[in-house]
């Protein structure tokens, strides 16, 4: 097996582990890692030929992207004060303690290194809690602090290791140098995020096709990461400016097509992307093994006491923080969202799984320093690291939709349901006062007036059904019924219309570019 053909086992991995999770109630990055690991134990497979700085830049940039699609601006600063206490101060907080004991176990391991390994086994992998997250029904509030810690938390940890590492490289730190190094690399970060939101906020006013400005978001968190780091800045960071940025002004209400293309197009890429970085952390597993080789109780030993920090510490700081967090939203007017329990607060202790991030920044540690000697542990570093990595990820991962169902921590379908209704509602209001408006202007039929008026309230009757139930119940409930059977009715006249023009592709003489329009405009129709 060659390397291309290991790349197709991984993305046709990556498919399958999505029904596979689904069946069988576990996360697909879990799955896909263990298959990682299954491939890297076998002989036939080749070791993995990825250049280790190359990862970080092909694998975050568009998996970052996709997890802020699915959040907002709004909803970030809604838990800013959770979000920081978790991706800034925690990552501090497990760094500092990450090292200490480090430093004190390993023999022979500098304090810079040993800052580096703190940096790097720190922050919880973005992927992962979200795509556990999603999966298992939580709580909007907590999935929302997951994903904000998860995507802001790689910011603090990756210009901490590259503090530690030039200090372990060049033998020298000052501490208001990597002070500097820290706010300059948020200040060039957030000027390049918002500079380049901005411009592809305007080109994609002058693309007129979905394609075109669908691929435009492809490139775009590519080119905010590469960017950044040119100008030493934080990649990270800047994709998750220019993605916010995006995400609140880049959506134009009425561009149906590029929102369904985008949508489609970018779920594909998340679950195709995320599945090769786990493969990826699962085959990585032969070089913690080659590291161990005739030293497996004491590298075992030394990585079994870095897990136990770095579970033990994110227990130890989410009880306050949480505590304090909710005293700090208790103060205000309005209603946030925070961790309303201790069995919310378990969870999100239990969700802090490593991944992508790490293992990158693990295999990036330099071979030698300025000196020209070799980087000091740099083998023990890599082993616990991986050791850390394969504890959280895969026996947490695999424990947590147990512990949530244990606990009964669940999302509040009550609640979604209402804000849906609220949500048809004023939708179908939207539609009344514009019909209102066009009448004003324009001489209606008084039977034309009146079907748009039904037309109108049936916007908010598709969205939530039950919609009906509480406005006009008894005079809509015969209209409700009579709409599904129309509903039903015309997607079976759809259909027919599909199957007959797809009929014609293989005719002598069709036009395949013809039909393929004609069957894109059905598709569209049948989605209204």
């Amino acid at each position: 097996m060659d390397q291309l053909a290991l790349l197709f086992v991984l993305l046709l991995g990556a498919v399958v582990s999505v029904p596979v999770g689904d069946r069988f109630g576990l996360p697909a990055p879990v799955l896909m890692t263990l298959l990682g690991i299954l491939l890297a134990l076998l002989d036939f497979v080749p070791n993995v030929d990825v250049p280790p700085d190359l990862i970080l830049p092909l694998l975050l940039p568009p998996l970052l992207y996709a997890a802020v699609r699915r959040t907002s601006w709004r909803q970030f600063a809604a838990n800013v004060r959770p979000i920081l206490l978790l991706a800034v101060a925690l990552v501090f907080v497990t760094t500092l303690c990450v090292a200490a004991v480090a430093h004190a176990i390993v023999p022979g391991l500098p304090l810079a290194a040993a800052v580096a390994l703190g940096a790097l086994v720190a922050p919880p992998d973005p992927v992962a809690a979200t795509a556990v997250a999603g999966q298992l029904g939580l709580p909007r509030r907590l999935v929302s602090i997951l994903e904000g810690e998860g995507l802001f938390n790689d910011v603090t940890a990756i210009v901490l290791y590259h503090v530690a590492i030039a200090a372990a490289v060049s033998g020298s730190f000052t501490a208001w140098e990597a002070g500097l190094d820290l706010v300059l690399s948020a200040v060039v970060a957030l000027a390049v995020g918002l500079a380049l939101g901005w411009g592809a906020n305007k080109l994609m006013d002058l693309l007129d096709e979905a394609t075109l400005q669908v691929g435009l978001t492809l490139l775009v968190p590519y080119a905010s990461y590469v960017l950044a780091e040119e100008f030493h800045g934080s990649g990270v960071l800047a994709v998750l400016v220019t993605a916010l940025f995006l995400a609140e002004y880049a959506t134009d209400a009425d561009d149906v097509m590029t929102r369904l293309a985008g949508h489609t197009f970018w779920d594909i890429v998340d679950t195709l992307v995320t599945g090769v970085a786990f493969g990826l952390i699962g085959l990585e597993l032969h070089n913690a093994v080659r590291t161990a080789s005739g030293r497996w109780g004491e590298l075992l030993g030394w990585a079994a006491a870095v897990v136990g920090v770095v579970v033990l510490v994110r227990l130890l700081y989410l009880l306050p923080a949480t505590w304090l967090t909710k005293r700090l939203h208790a103060r205000r007017d309005y209603d946030e969202e925070v961790p309303m329990s201790w069995r919310e607060t378990v969870v999100m202790w239990w969700s802090g799984m490593r991944g992508v991030a790490s293992v990158a920044l693990a295999l990036a540690i330099p071979l030698e320093t300025d000196s020209g000697e070799a980087f000091p542990n740099r083998d023990e570093i890599v082993f616990i690291a991986f050791g850390v990595i394969m504890a959280t990820l895969v026996v947490q991962g695999l424990t947590l939709p147990w512990l949530v169902r244990r606990l009964g921590v669940r999302a509040d379908s009550e609640r979604e349901k209402e804000f849906e209704k609220q949500l048809a509602v004023r939708a179908a209001k939207a539609a009344k006062r514009r019909l209102k408006e066009i009448e004003a202007v324009e001489d209606l039929p008084e039977d034309l007036s009146e079907q748009m008026l039904r037309r109108a309230f049936e916007i908010g009757v598709r969205i939530s059904p039950d919609m009906g139930e509480e406005e006009r119940r008894e005079a809509h409930q015969q209209r409700v019924r009579r709409l599904k059977r129309m509903r039903r009715i015309q997607g079976e006249l759809l259909s027919a219309a599909r199957h007959e023009v797809l009929a014609a592709r293989s005719e002598p003489g069709a036009d395949p570019e013809v039909v393929d329009r004609v069957l894109r405009h059905l598709d569209v129709r049948s989605l209204r």
